[in-house]
């Protein structure tokens, strides 16, 4: 198995108890959606398996098998598990370092369907594992039927990267092939990843069954078919779908259109079923009108009986392939599509790919080396699925074109469709968990008619299926499986909410009285029976009318109704009326009318308690089916007068219905008769003025006093009808009690009659002045009318009169007094008064005055409380006075008697004084507050300035601030209010800046009320708010401190800078994600505050432009959500600064010293430096933050990595801090401020006297100078490397696509075959005498045939190599030539080469097998050089190509940027030693004006260049920037151009190296330079063809390739020696071996410091650059090429065959034959890849890179010393670490490389069709043979010795070879 251990932090994941069935998600509206949760988000797929009705799902982890009722079968965990995309599979941690517990996000998920007894399986491809898949049990999933535990590289299916798209279709074919029976093959088409293998194409086919080992399941076999492509990552393809249908399959996807525009469109391709060589693969673009160009789901359904394609497509991001919200449906005829994909093949077969019109309307696409042809015209019908005469790949220039059916402005995932009653509807899902409905009308159109809400927010899968009744959607979301109707039909359950759902399934059925579908009613065909509710003219069966509307409960009629719409019946069917719950009765019909009877009164329900009326429904019915219903309404007049006891006689007559009043028998009745007689008729009938007896008014007053005997006189009319003599009493209703009055009669002439009740004292409780009391008549039993609102107002004078103004205020009506009487005065009714009533009030008392304080401007209002304050505000209108000053009162304030509020007037001067009110001639009322005119004033502000945005807090100082109240204090600056924020104090009041709309300075105002007062002299300035620039580091340890440098404009702004950052609990984040669903039920928001918290620190603002802020600690305990800077009003958060977010990181760890014993001190020995070991100690922290305290004395920190520390403890031994221990401790803080502990360990320092460690301690310190050493060059290195960067962006704008000057493969082959030779072989033709011609051209075909002969060949080449003369040159050429001629059969070639490495291999483990392969001493050495430069041509083309030409370039420039001796070729920047030109030479750098002649315009072109130049320098330079970037073959060579220097009148001076004006010294003549000619800054020159008669003689460097020497001509042999920049040492004199010695002399000089600091500056400006070359060569984040897994796993088991189980060995294998014998050779010689020059200073640098390369290969220990070579000390710190870039490359090889054999040969067969017309195989072919003839008959004896050779008759072949080629007469 593949799966690791789980870890244990998922193991309480797995546990979780696994589905929730949720009834209502996330506030779901629809209740018909049932839904499941599922672990595993985001979930993916979604499959049903028809047959047995089970659904499968998967997502991230998890696989679910589910019941068609959504119950869990079973349920299985898929991952985590340890994995890498870089590795293949199996993975072993300590082969794959890159591995990580990587999530499986489930790719595809299809159904294998089982022929006859056979059950089928599920497949299931995961991300995991490069994309490989399983077979589970469909009844089961987890019963595994199929799955691999060591895949093999053809069984690799899906994308290994969530994101890439990867679809499938599971099809059964005849197996033609394999003798019969069915094949079952699952084609998958998948997207690009740029990790794992890159060479699986986009749509291949698997094996599924049958599976007969070595065959294997899931595998990508040769015959089986696949797509074709060149490069796949250009193309991008996006997968959609893939469906089969008929006899062929479709693939529905995006990509990038090479072809055109290069834009994404989305396509469709075909392929036949039955075709396993993709010969029939055709495409069509899809055009959706409107801009939808990228497809996101897909549904193969029928629309008008006809087969059609869904597609949802979305607008594309620009030209990208990232899918916007504006979306659409489309909809393609699957007839159209094939009838455009026909063309499209015609076409191409037979038209050239052209239309009639000539256009190009078919073509290849995937860069692949086929054309359209011009085939006979009956091809394709001939040749339906193609053939391998046919072109292949095809694709449409042509679109298939239609318009959207429906838009949308929300991202439409999902699309599939339904059928019903012959109309098409889509249900389309969308990125916000909607699923919408669209009715698809014939013509192409849609029309949305609903939608449905199954999971917010979260975005519906492509995966839509339909249940097989139809009835049912299955939907997954991101987390949630849902099961959503397809219709609500059947909820709706009137014909009104049926017919308005407007929903195509929907229609009423009225006979059946349901909502159904069309065909669930029976009788839908005949009119009126099915209702459409998508019909809009549809209406529901209607009453229109119902005579009569309303009838009196106590009697029968016949009812009337009139029906809209009835449905036909025959006469056989009855219709019967329902009233309300009553049984039915039978319908007369007649036409739209039915009549029936109206229930018995015995039979009606009881009225409604306090209802006079009962409305009845009336419904039509057939059978036990409602038909429509109408209301009738039957009322009762009875109820009408018990309901209203007051008026009885009123009510029944002013009645809605017909009602009469009976007033002898007190009956209200429907009859128009009464048992007695008298009748009033309902007002209806008898308009005009009502005949009810009725008491219509009181005669008396309505005011009554309480506790005074009073009389009431009430007036009647209407009375005469009662002839009885029964008395008349009043009823007064006083709280529930009725008093009976007894009532004296008086009639008077106009009918009327007056009652006098008897006398009573009125008493009610309630403290309130008055209360109403009903009255009314009683005659006998009788209760007389009441008109409405007849009452008398019982008051009480003395309720709520406190004091005699209040009292005096009650109206005079009611005639209350004030009584002084005892035992307190108090408010009565005047004739309860015993004494004498007051006249005058009491004068006013002042109880309070508010505030006691206010400006001499007045303007603020004061509040007076007390008692007898006026009657009314008139009282005291002009009565009020502050400290002797009148104040103005205010009505509006004004309460009777017991407030008033006036407003302070002002005041001359300030003075104090009480409060007065006066009321007409009664004593004045004083206050005992004393009130106070005060003058505030304001004396200065802190700050004076701030943001324009406010947040300020601004301090006013000041006297008598506490003027008036709080609400009347107003600050302001300008305009602006300015907020108080603290309690204002009597000298300073606070207040916070609002913010202002422009900067400048503005007044501080403070206004008193209406008094304004001015901060005189001093303004607030308003300055531009605070702006960050700048803010670093971005990272911090939870422990905080850590300092971030802020920089900035307008900082010191700011009162109180604040660096804040939010954090919030990780218990909350789980709470927010359980409980979302109950937040959105109670409508809470979650505020953004409320669940976090905030820490802060405050900033120290160090200048207007910088401050700092130590980073505030954070627990781990919680999740940091974001960090700002609060600057005041300002809010500034990090990620806004440079688009980057402040990362919090663990602290980090450290390791004690002494691990093995923690509890004893740390000895320690002086000389050498502490090494702390720890984890991730530089991910937030830099070596300067560090401070390492040991004791009371600094350890100082000398190096700082991401695993150690290291400091140089003091000498001796430091005292400790710590009382408690003698000991010092060592103590490591980080951060300036939280300082953190984090380690304490005791040190003992040794006095250490032996020296046997010398050398490592030498080791380090070296190590430790050298660090120190370039840290002082950082900066400058830093400097350099910008304007390198500079410089290199130019260049590689340049290089990215054609400007990369690769040379072609031929010139490559040439240079890496055959190094050093004038004339390549390659482009040699055979020199022969055109009369034998053809003869040796036959013997030469005869001698490659032979060459294929395996056993011919090894003979040959061990007969050559056992012959004395064959010198170790001829080896190589010999193997180079083979190359050549075998170069089209690079599979024999390799088949060859490795029998011999075998031999080789033989050889050398007897002796020593260390030394294999060291050099190149045999021929099979050679070929194993050849072949491995064969193979990586395409890696050096698409990967490491650019970053070796970046190196180049950034060497030349580099070099160039100093001076650089012609001669000698010493440069003053460079990184070897010997070539470092050690004198200080003066030198300026200068800008010439180039004029280029650009086609007939000349143009000016700035160079620069260094006036210390040669001419001929100054010529490469300006030719360089001329020709930047074409390669350097295709320039003119510097000595056929003339450098003339063009100056204002004086005209062209040509300029050169040597002429009559250079400078002679003795035997020393100087090379001229810019400086010789004093040619200024600035200068034009011009380049122009040299004249043949030109004088001057240039030093010329011609370099060979591989021979480097610079060539002087001319002045040697006139005894004369040429310097430039400095004389050569050398003496001629010297003999030439005395002058290497002093010359390794020289170099072991210790090298003096200044000129270390050169070579260590020039390799920190190129550090990037080497690294990116030795990543490129080294990295296996893409895989490595393929040709050396393959060698690596040949050496590998050639060491197993050997039993050589040294790891060393294998190691120094694999270097020998990869790294030493190719990567060296490329990186010193980059002119065999690159069209450039190399000159004498460049290859100095690149033999030191080179030679650093070397040692990262070795596997010795690389220690340096003071005596080490100075190249070696360079690189001393980088070496380890490239040390372990080779050790993963090849451990990351050696565990990935299993089952590269097959993609090796299809890779070597691909290499020799490529370029094998390239090499001229019939003059390598001469060539060998002249190496045969020279030992001719060595190798014939050899041939004939051999019995298999014999066999062959290989020397009578040859014989025959020798016989054609040069007449060689033999014993034939």
């Amino acid at each position: 198995m593949l799966a690791s251990s789980i870890p244990p932090s998922l193991l309480f994941l797995l546990l979780l108890p696994p589905l929730s069935l949720l009834a209502d998600v996330h506030g779901n509206p629809d209740p018909s959606v049932r839904s499941v949760e599922l672990q595993g988000a985001p979930l993916s797929h979604l499959l049903l398996d028809p047959k047995a009705g089970h659904l499968y799902v998967g997502g991230v982890d998890h696989l679910y098998q589910l019941t068609s009722a959504m119950e869990l079968i079973s349920q299985v965990t898929t991952g985590p598990h340890l994995d890498s995309p870089d590795c293949l599979p199996p993975i072993v941690p300590e082969d794959c370092p890159s591995a990580t517990p990587t999530h499986n996000h489930n790719k595809l998920l299809l159904m294998e369907k089982g022929q006859g007894a056979d059950p089928g399986s599920l497949i299931v491809c995961g991300s995991l594992y490069q994309g490989i898949c399983d077979k589970r049990s469909l009844s089961n999933i987890s019963q595994l039927i199929y799955q691999t535990s060591n895949p093999v590289d053809t069984q690799y299916v899906a994308a290994n990267d969530p994101r890439v798209s990867t679809v499938g279709v599971v099809i059964t074919t005849e197996n033609k092939q394999e003798g019969g029976g069915l094949l079952r093959l699952m084609l998958v088409g998948r997207g690009y990843t740029n990790k794992g293998p890159g060479d699986i194409p986009p749509i291949t086919t698997r094996r599924l069954y049958p599976v007969v080992p070595p065959r294997r399941a899931f595998s990508q076999e040769e015959e089986l078919g696949k797509l074709v492509v060149g490069s796949y990552s250009e193309y991008n393809n996006h997968f959609v779908k893939a469906v089969s249908r008929g006899d062929y399959i479709y693939f529905l996807f995006s990509r990038r259109d090479m072809w055109h525009k290069k834009e994404y469109r989305t396509y469709a391709s075909r392929l036949c079923t039955a075709d396993r060589s993709f010969y029939s693969y055709v495409e069509v673009p899809l055009l959706c009108q409107g801009g939808y160009n990228l497809a996101q789901g897909a549904w193969l359904g029928n629309h008008s009986g006809k087969p059609t394609l869904f597609v949802v497509m979305a607008a594309g991001q620009a030209s990208t392939p990232v899918a916007t919200s504006r979306s659409a449906l489309c909809v393609y005829g699957m007839d159209e599509l094939d009838m455009m994909l026909r063309r499209a093949q015609e076409l191409c077969y037979t038209e050239g790919g052209r239309g009639s019109s000539g256009q190009e309307e078919a073509y290849i696409e995937y860069a692949v080396s086929s054309k359209c042809l011009k085939l006979p015209k009956n091809s394709l019908s001939e040749y339906t699925c193609g053939g391998e005469h046919t072109p292949n790949p095809i694709a449409s220039a042509v679109p298939l074109q239609a318009s959207p059916a429906f838009t949308s402005t929300t991202q439409l995932t999902a699309v599939t469709t339904a059928t019903e009653a012959e109309h098409t509807i889509a249900f389309l899902g969308d990125k916000e968990g909607q699923l919408q409905k669209v009715l698809v009308h014939s013509d192409g159109s849609g029309q949305k008619y609903g939608h449905v809400l199954v999971d917010s927010g979260s975005a519906i899968s492509s995966d839509l299926l339909l249940d097989k009744d139809q009835e049912h959607l299955y939907v997954l979301t991101t987390s949630m499986l849902s099961k959503v109707p397809v219709s609500s039909c059947e909820r709706q359950t009137d014909c009104q909410s049926c017919l308005s759902v407007r929903d195509p399934y929907c229609g009423w059925c009225v006979l059946e009285g349901r909502c159904s579908r069309k065909y669930q009613c029976q009788r839908y065909l005949k009119p009126n029976h099915w209702l459409w509710s998508f019909e809009p003219t549809n209406q529901c069966v209607t009453v229109q009318s119902l005579q009569p509307a309303n009838h009196s409960k106590e009697e029968q009629t016949q009812v009337m109704l009139s029906v809209f719409q009835l449905p036909t019946l025959t006469e056989l069917e009855p219709l019967s009326c329902v009233f309300g719950l009553l049984p039915p009765q039978p319908a007369i019909v007649m036409g739209t009318s039915i009549t029936c009877q109206s229930p018995a009164p015995g039979l009606l329900p009881p009225m409604p308690t306090g209802n006079d009326h009962l409305i009845l429904p009336v419904s039509l019915m057939f059978g036990h089916v409602i038909i429509t219903t109408g209301n009738m309404t039957f009322y009762d007049c009875g109820a009408v007068s018990r309901l209203n006891q007051s008026s009885q006689c009123l009510a029944c007559v002013n009645s809605v219905w017909r009602c009469n009043w009976c007033p002898l028998d007190q009956l209200c009745s429907h009859n128009h008769s009464c048992p007695n007689q008298h009748i009033i008729l309902n007002q209806r009938d008898s308009p005009g003025p009502t005949s009810c007896p009725l008491v219509f008014a009181l005669q008396s007053s309505a005011l009554v006093p309480m506790g005074l005997s009073t009389t009431v006189v009430l007036q009647g009319r209407n009375l005469d009808v009662y002839i009885d003599e029964a008395p008349y009493v009043c009823v007064v209703e006083i709280q529930q009690v009725h008093f009976n009055l007894t009532a004296a009669v008086e009639k008077r002439d106009d009918n009327t009659h007056t009652f006098i009740c008897s006398s009573h004292q009125f008493q009610y409780v309630v403290n309130q002045l008055q209360y109403s009391a009903p009255v009314y008549l009683l005659r006998g039993e009788r209760r007389i009318d009441a008109s409405p609102g007849l009452q008398l107002q019982l008051y009480n004078c003395s309720a709520g009169q406190s004091d005699c103004s209040q009292c005096r205020a009650v109206p005079e009506e009611y005639g209350c007094v004030w009584c002084p009487g005892s035992p307190a005065p108090s408010c009565v009714y005047n004739q309860s008064c015993s004494s004498i009533p007051a006249d005058t009030c009491p004068p006013p008392q002042i109880t309070q005055v508010v505030p006691v304080s206010g400006p001499l401007e007045g303007g603020i209002l004061v509040t007076i409380t007390g008692t007898n304050l006026g009657m009314k505000y008139q009282d005291v209108e002009d009565g009020v006075t502050v400290s002797g000053v009148q104040c103005r009162v205010q009505p509006e304030g004004y309460e009777i008697s017991t407030r008033v509020v006036c407003e302070l007037q002002p005041s001359r001067k300030q003075m104090s004084g009480p409060v007065l009110v006066s009321i007409g001639t009664t004593p004045l009322g004083t206050s005992t507050q004393i009130f106070t005119y005060q003058n505030p004033q304001l004396l200065d502000l802190v700050p004076d300035k701030g943001p324009v945005s406010g947040g300020t807090r601004l301090t006013i100082r000041g006297h008598q601030l506490l003027t008036g109240q709080t609400c009347d204090l107003r600050a302001f600056l300008g305009l602006q209010p300015c907020y108080i924020v603290e309690e204002v104090k009597d000298t300073q009041l606070v207040c916070e800046t609002g913010s202002s709309n422009q900067t400048g300075g503005v007044p501080v105002r403070v206004l008193f009320g209406k008094a304004e007062r001015n901060v005189s002299s001093v303004t607030f300035r308003y300055l531009d708010d605070p702006v960050i620039t700048e803010a670093t580091p971005a990272e911090s340890f939870y422990a905080g401190g850590r300092v971030v440098k802020v920089t900035g404009r307008n900082l010191d702004v700011v009162q109180q800078p604040i660096i804040a950052v939010w954090v919030e609990p990780f218990d909350v984040q789980r709470v927010k994600r359980r409980r979302r669903l109950t937040l959105l039920k109670s409508k809470q928001q979650l505020v953004f505050n409320s669940t976090m918290a905030t820490v802060s620190e405050l900033c120290t603002v160090l200048s207007s432009s910088q401050m700092t802020c130590p980073t505030p600690a954070v627990t781990p305990e919680v999740k940091v959500k974001g960090v700002w800077f609060q600057l005041d009003n300002v809010r500034v958060h990090y990620e806004s600064i440079k688009g980057k977010s402040f990362t919090y990181y663990p602290n980090p760890e450290f390791f004690l010293l002494n691990q093995e014993a923690p509890e004893t001190p740390y000895r320690f020995k002086p000389g050498g430096v502490i090494a702390v070991e720890g984890l991730d100690l530089t991910r937030a922290m830099s070596r300067q933050e560090v401070v390492a305290r040991l004791g009371d004395q600094e350890c100082e920190v000398k190096t700082l990595d991401n695993t150690h520390l290291y400091c140089d403890p003091p000498e001796i031994q430091p005292m400790s801090v710590d009382d408690s221990n003698k000991l010092p401790s060592l103590k490591i803080s980080l951060g300036a401020g939280a300082a953190v502990i984090i380690l304490s360990v005791l040190v003992v320092i040794l006095m250490y006297r032996r020296k046997s460690k010398q050398a490592l301690r030498d080791y380090k310190k070296v190590l430790l100078q050298l660090e120190t050493l370039e840290i002082n060059v950082g900066d400058q290195c830093r400097k350099e490397f910008t304007d390198l960067m500079t410089e290199m962006m130019d260049l590689s704008s340049d290089v990215g696509g054609p400007g990369l000057p690769l040379l072609d493969y031929k010139t490559y082959a040439e240079r890496v075959f055959f190094p050093g030779q004038q004339m390549p072989l390659l482009s040699r033709q055979l020199d022969l005498p055109e009369s034998r011609r053809q003869t040796v051209e036959q013997g030469l075909q005869q001698l490659n045939n032979l060459l294929n002969n395996r056993l011919f060949l090894t003979r040959f080449i061990h007969t050559l190599e056992a012959q004395q003369g064959f010198s170790q040159r001829d080896r190589g050429y010999v193997a180079s030539l083979l190359t050549m001629a075998l170069h089209d059969k690079l599979e024999y070639f390799t088949e060859v080469m490795k029998n011999l490495l075998q031999d080789l291999v033989q050889q050398y483990v007897a002796k020593n097998p260390k030394l294999m392969l060291r050099r190149t001493e045999t021929v099979v050495e050679k070929m194993l050089t050849n072949w491995m430069s064969i193979c990586l041509y395409s890696f050096l083309k698409e990967v490491a190509g650019e970053p070796l030409y970046m190196l180049y370039r950034a060497i030349k420039y580099q070099v160039d940027k100093g001076p650089v001796d012609a001669v000698t070729g010493k440069a003053k920047r460079t990184l070897n030693d010997s070539h470092l030109l050690r004198e200080d030479i003066d030198f300026c750098i200068m800008t010439l004006t180039v004029l280029v002649k650009n086609g007939v315009e000349v143009q000016p072109c700035p160079v620069k260049v260094l006036d210390t130049d040669t001419i001929t320098q100054v010529k490469d330079k300006i030719l360089d920037q001329v020709y930047r970037g074409a390669p350097f073959s295709q320039r003119p060579a510097a000595d056929s151009l003339d450098l003339e220097w063009r100056s204002g009148q004086a005209g062209h001076l040509t300029l050169s190296d040597d002429d009559v004006t250079a400078v002679v010294q003795g035997r020393w003549k100087r090379i001229n330079t810019l400086q010789h000619y004093k040619v200024p800054d600035g200068a034009t020159v011009a380049l122009i063809p040299r004249s043949q008669s030109s004088g001057g003689v240039g030093v010329n460097q011609v370099f060979q390739t591989g021979e480097k020497t610079p060539m002087l001509e001319g002045e040697e042999e006139e005894g004369l020696r040429l310097w430039h920049l400095v004389k050569s040492s050398e003496d001629p004199e010297i003999p030439k071996h005395r002058k290497s010695s002093m010359r390794e002399r020289e170099r072991a000089k210790a090298i003096p410091e200044i000129y270390l600091t050169r070579l260590l500056s020039m390799k920190g400006t190129l550090q990037k650059f080497v690294d990116d070359v030795f990543v490129a060569i080294l990295s296996t984040k893409r895989p490595p090429p393929i040709a050396v897994r393959f060698f690596f796993d040949f050496l590998d088991d050639m060491a197993e065959k050997h039993g050589i189980d040294e790891p060393e060995t294998v190691h120094i294998w694999k270097t020998n034959s990869l790294p030493l014998r190719f990567w060296v050779n490329i990186l010193k010689n980059p002119q065999f890849v690159l069209d450039v020059q190399v000159t004498d200073s460049i290859d100095a640098v690149l033999s030191v890179i080179a030679q650093t390369f070397i040692d990262s290969c070795t596997t010795s220990e690389h220690k340096v010393g003071r005596d080490s070579p100075v190249n070696k000390l360079l690189y001393a710190r980088e070496i380890p670490r490239y040390k372990q870039l080779v050790e993963r490359y090849y451990s990351d090889i050696h565990s990935a490389a299993s089952g590269c054999y097959q993609e090796m040969n299809s890779t070597l067969t691909e290499l020799s069709g490529s370029f094998a017309s390239e090499m001229n195989s019939l003059v390598a072919l001469h060539e060998l043979y002249k190496y045969i003839n020279k030992y001719y008959d060595q190798i014939i004896m050899s041939l004939e010795e051999d019995s298999s050779g014999q066999k062959m008759q290989l020397a009578y072949r040859l014989q025959q070879v020798a016989a054609l080629v040069e007449n060689k007469v033999t014993d034939l």
